[in-house]
């Protein structure tokens, strides 16, 4: 038996080359990262390659366009020709008509076994026309309208009005007035009345009273219609002894006439503020102060013609016998505001002799300097010597003996600095007993000088048996005129300031009683008599520009220059006297000698310039001083202020120009809001573009803030993870 043979083998499958390995997955994975990596660095190409891709996007762009209306104008043609098969043969050609109905189904031959014929259809009825003219009704109007929106008729179109149609015009004309007035009274028509200022446009309307009185006078001349002009002239008569005091302002208004809307117009007019219960009105003339008959004549006699703001509003609550707090301008009047007021308080106690000449003055007024000190006295005694009363200043650079010799006859009037009268209290030279009038002038000034503590105890000094009561009687003048005990007056306080710092107003709660609060203008500004000007000025220059400033010959002697250390003011001096000047100095250094003798020179005209530091600063009254230099900025805004205040004094015109250097940065915010708040100032680029003028002193800025929230942000959320 043959063996079955076996199949043969089948030839080896092809191997795929090498080249052809399927990869792993981390190759896969690894030539990913790589693609990735590769496209996700920046690309840069050249400006042809720019330009070729943006073009192939907008052919892109471009083709798709036109692709999308291709195929919206397809699906149209088909949507139309669809439309057009199915509609064909079905639109209507005209309204559809039916035939007469045949009759109602009851009448129709229609049950089997009748054969009555069917009824015929009623004729239809004629149509019904109206005749002509013949109003139609609702329901006629109503079908005729549907009838003719059914069969299309034209409707008539609406005229349509034009814009230059006349309207009916509301205005009078004096041509169509035809009614005559027979009285020749009513000739001259009734001008508008305006209330307050009684002014039209600034002019008052005098001639309507003229010319009234003259038609009256010519009446009485023709002597025509003789009862006529009896009844006009009476009725004229009236008429001019019953004055209408509404329309006019309140300087042409007797006293008896002004309203509270009249003395709130004059307030504003020469910017008076008051706070406080029972103040009495200003005053607006002299003859209305009610003051002393001698005093008056003293005031004419010296020569004040109309009295100043402060002077206004604070006289009137001087004799009310209220305490006051006084905020005023510099050189705004206020020595002669509480000298006249202190004067006739005076007048009414008893005249010193040889049993109470030793228990004190009546009056003392406290300043913060010597020269001011001085300054007051001299004013003082302008009304005080004439009416018997004695005037003592008690200031340092004096022996005490010296002022003891001067109190040894008793005074009236006591004028001292804080620190010596404390000497001359302490050594038994001077005693209070019996002073009932306290005057703290340049208040602010004393405290920043450190005589807070010997105001303090000049004030303790005072007696207490004489002290107002703090309760509403403080505010009564008539229960404050009595005499405590028929011997003793209640005390008087009085205090007056440029500014009203905070330590301020913690002595005046202390020691003043219900006080009336007078404030004249802005407090700690400037007057708008005064034309401030800043210039920036390197420190080694500012010799050149003063004197170019010098002599430029736009401003005439006497010239006051600022500086702030002693040696400075004497150094300057000494090269202002090199160029030409007649300088003098003034400074703390000085004896009180050479200080008088300095302010003596230049009130003389002996001396064109006084070079002085901010001693001078604080109530120093030079005459028509018509230039104040700045050489070095005042350190804070309120000597600024006390400095420029000397010039534009009493009314007058003034310049004041500083020389700032960026040592200066921590005066620029105040300087530029003091020069914003000037009518006649204006804040140069410099310094409203410089970075120190943008915020105050000590206070962080907007950018600065958030640049160091910004950086502490990372810090507090990884503390809060």
């Amino acid at each position: 038996m043959n063996a079955i043979p076996p199949p043969p083998k089948s030839p080896p499958l092809p191997q795929p080359p090498s080249s052809r390995t399927i990869p792993s997955l981390e190759e896969l994975i690894k030539k990913k990262k790589e693609e990735e990596a590769a496209n996700s660095k920046p690309k840069f190409l050249s400006k042809q390659e720019r330009a070729a891709l943006a073009l192939e996007r907008r052919s892109q762009k471009v083709k798709l366009e036109r692709e999308k209306q291709e195929n919206g104008k397809k699906l149209f043609q088909e949507f139309l020709a669809h439309t057009t098969e199915a509609m064909e043969g079905v639109i209507p050609t005209g309204p559809r008509t039916r035939g007469p109905p045949t009759g109602p189904s009851s009448m129709r031959n229609k049950r089997p076994g009748r054969t009555r014929p069917d009824m015929p259809p009623p004729p239809p009825p004629p149509p019904k026309e109206l005749p002509k003219g013949e109003p139609r009704t609702m329901e006629q109007e109503e079908a005729k309208a549907l009838k003719d929106k059914y069969l299309g008729l034209e409707q008539p179109k609406k005229k349509k009005r034009k814009i230059n149609d006349k309207k009916f015009n509301f205005d009078w004309d004096v041509q169509d007035d035809t009614s005559t007035d027979i009285n020749p009274l009513y000739a001259n028509r009734h001008d508008a009345q305006f209330y307050g200022r009684g002014k039209l446009a600034g002019f008052d309307d005098v001639d309507l009273h003229k010319n009234r009185t003259a038609y009256v006078a010519e009446l009485v001349k023709d002597g025509q219609d003789q009862e006529r002009t009896r009844r006009l002239m009476e009725l004229e008569q009236r008429r001019a002894a019953k004055v209408d005091w509404q329309d006019r302002p309140w300087f042409e208004k007797p006293l008896d006439q002004m309203k509270e809307r009249d003395w709130r117009i004059f307030k504003e007019d020469f910017s008076i503020v008051t706070k406080g219960g029972g103040i009495p009105n200003p005053i607006r003339n002299w003859k209305e102060s009610n003051l002393p008959k001698t005093i008056m004549e003293l005031i004419a006699k010296v020569g004040y013609k109309e009295p100043s703001p402060i002077q206004r509003a604070a006289i009137p609550i001087g004799l009310a016998l209220r305490d006051i707090i006084g905020i005023a301008e510099t050189g705004s009047g206020k020595t002669a505001a509480f000298v006249l007021p202190m004067l006739s308080y005076i007048m009414e106690m008893p005249p010193l002799d040889d049993f109470n000449k030793t228990n004190g003055p009546y009056a003392i007024a406290l300043v913060p300097t010597r020269e001011l000190a001085q300054q007051i006295e001299l004013e003082a005694n302008k009304f005080a010597k004439p009416v018997g009363f004695k005037c003592v200043s008690i200031v340092g650079g004096h022996t005490i003996e010296e002022q003891a010799y001067n109190l040894r006859e008793g005074a009236e009037i006591v004028i001292a600095t804080p620190g010596r009268l404390i000497d001359c209290l302490e050594r038994r030279v001077l005693v209070l007993n019996q002073c009932a009038y306290v005057v703290l002038d340049e208040a602010d000034r004393m405290i920043d000088l450190g005589f807070e503590e010997a105001v303090q105890g000049i004030l303790e000094a005072l007696p207490v048996q004489n002290q107002k009561p703090d309760t509403e009687d403080a505010e009564n003048p008539v229960k404050m005129s009595k005499w405590i005990g028929g011997k003793e007056r209640y005390r008087q306080t009085v205090m007056f300031s440029a500014t009203m710092p905070n330590s301020l107003e913690r002595l005046a709660r202390k020691y003043l009683r219900r006080p009336a609060i007078v404030t004249i203008g802005n407090a700690g500004q400037a007057v708008d008599t005064v034309e401030q000007r800043v210039e920036f000025v390197p420190e080694d220059k500012k010799k050149k520009r003063l004197e170019e400033m010098l002599n430029s010959n736009e401003f005439a002697a006497p010239i006051i220059i600022f500086v702030n250390i002693k040696r400075n003011c004497d150094g300057l001096a000494k090269v202002l006297s090199n160029l030409g000047w007649r300088a003098v100095t003034l400074h703390g250094g000085k004896s009180q000698d050479q200080r008088e003798a300095a302010l003596s020179q230049l009130r003389a005209g002996n001396a064109d310039i006084l070079v002085a530091t901010d001693l001078a600063g604080r109530g120093i009254d030079v005459s028509d001083v018509s230039l104040v230099v700045n050489y070095n900025m005042a350190k804070n805004i309120e000597d600024y202020t006390h400095r420029i205040g000397r010039t534009g004094r009493a009314g007058k015109s003034g310049v004041a120009i500083t020389l700032l250097t960026n040592d200066d940065q921590d005066t620029f915010f105040d300087l530029r809001l003091m020069l914003s708040k000037s009518s006649i100032s204006k804040v140069p680029d410099e310094l409203r573009n410089h970075e120190a003028a943008r915020t105050r002193p000590g206070s962080r800025p907007a950018q600065k803030k958030a640049a160091e929230d910004t950086q502490w942000t990372p810090a507090i959320v990884q503390n809060l993870d």
